[in-house]
């Protein structure tokens, strides 16, 4: 009796760890940032909003959202696995690094938006 309740505890805890150190391998190892990445999106953010492509941006539509992403998956090296999404009532615009030294922010592509359908969630009351 005591050596199936310990056979039973040491499955439940191998279960355990093993689905803890999967949702990290698969997960967020690749696509949430750590601290120190954090603060490199963040100083990216910021270089966008200086950025030409952003002022040429801003003066003709309205900028709703600024977004960050991570992926690791697609390849490349640092720092072009990160991302700056820049919403509009438009369209979503992509910046990243133009350079490794990520000296300015160029924008690289565009991708759907959904308050091109939609109208903004603020304010939450309706």
């Amino acid at each position: 009796m005591k050596s199936k309740f310990v056979l039973v505890l040491l499955t439940i805890s191998l279960g355990v760890n093993l689905f803890i150190f999967g949702r990290w391998l698969i997960f967020e190892q690749w696509f949430e940032a750590t601290d120190e990445e954090k603060i490199v999106l963040s100083e990216m953010v910021q270089k966008t909003v200086e950025s030409e492509d952003y002022k040429r941006l801003a003066d003709s539509e309205d900028v709703i959202a600024i977004n960050t992403d991570i992926n690791k998956v697609k390849g490349g090296v640092f720092p072009y696995y990160f991302n700056v999404s820049v919403r509009t009532d438009k369209q979503t615009y992509l910046f990243s690094c133009s350079d490794e030294e990520c000296s300015a922010m160029e924008e690289y592509g565009t991708t759907y938006s959904i308050y091109k359908d939609e109208s903004p969630r603020l304010p939450f009351s309706e």
